[in-house]
């Protein structure tokens, strides 16, 4: 577990920090017709793609696809634990000129960390985590702002979750002037699970909202940290929020009575900064 002493050590040098590998694309993806994406079609190419460990952003499926290898994919996805969603025949058609057969995966440009295992190698380490969770934020210039920023100030991790957020792609990570190739993402199914297991590594779990009562400056951030922003409309979802064991808001003196959510996220990266110090 994670002590909580005086902050002196905040992330290490950067250069210790894990990067990812993002040379693992052995798979030959097909060329969809926007180059934005990086599809495998069809339904033995999908099934081989999992095997062989394809880091997948989702995989779609026509509805109402039927036969025995079919099945069979649908049981390896779902073992594989990996995001499927059912589309009509047209949006298939629409993505890629390739004969689809009624499958298209969708090839993430990163490669996901563990998350548990990640904070494992942190405390291996001895560092004191400041780890960001993004509570199904779904503009990819949000994203990718966001992740920019949390680069620069020495975020070790962004956690998103697997499905109902804005997709890694190259429009994110351009958004992101290349952070999103730099920084560790993990990416979780349950963040019930994913913030249990935070709590037990001992970390204090920081909800931003306008919900909170706390002024953010008033927070401790020199402890092992996991900060959860919002989604753009409806912010922090209840079920995360009542998980959350601060809840911490940002001063508004204007009319409109919210901020932008990667404006926010990044005055909280940055008071995460100057408490620990970090010149």
């Amino acid at each position: 577990m994670f002590a909580n002493p005086k902050y002196n050590r905040p992330y290490g040098p950067k250069k210790n920090r894990p990067q990812k590998d993002n040379d693992n694309q052995s798979f030959k993806a097909k060329k969809p017709k926007s180059d934005k994406l990086q599809l495998v079609c069809g339904m033995r190419p999908v099934m081989e793609a999992i095997d062989a460990g394809q880091q997948i952003d989702k995989i779609l499926m026509q509805n109402n696809l039927e036969g025995q290898l079919a099945q069979e994919l649908t049981s390896r996805i779902r073992q594989a634990g990996l995001p499927l969603q059912y589309v009509p025949a047209e949006k298939l058609n629409r993505m890629t000129d390739a004969n689809h057969q009624g499958v298209v995966a969708i090839i993430s440009p990163i490669a996901y960390r563990d998350f548990g295992q990640f904070l494992q190698q942190l405390e291996d380490e001895d560092r004191t985590p400041f780890i960001l969770l993004l509570d199904h934020i779904t503009d990819v210039r949000n994203l990718g702002a966001i992740v920019r920023t949390a680069e620069c100030v020495g975020v070790d991790a962004v956690v998103v979750p697997d499905r109902g957020s804005a997709q890694i792609s190259e429009d994110a990570i351009k958004t992101s002037s290349g952070a999103l190739l730099r920084m560790p993402i993990c990416r979780e199914q349950n963040f019930k699970t994913t913030l249990n297991l935070a709590r037990q590594m001992g970390l204090q779990v920081v909800a931003a909202t306008e919900k909170g009562a706390d002024d953010y400056t008033a927070v401790d951030f020199t402890r092992p940290t996991l900060l959860v922003m919002g989604s753009e409309d409806a912010g922090i979802s209840p079920e995360v929020l009542k998980l959350c064991d601060v809840r911490a808001k940002l001063p508004i003196c204007g009319e409109v009575q919210s901020l932008n959510v990667s404006v926010a996220a990044g005055v909280f990266m940055y008071e995460v900064l100057r408490q620990r110090g970090i010149k």
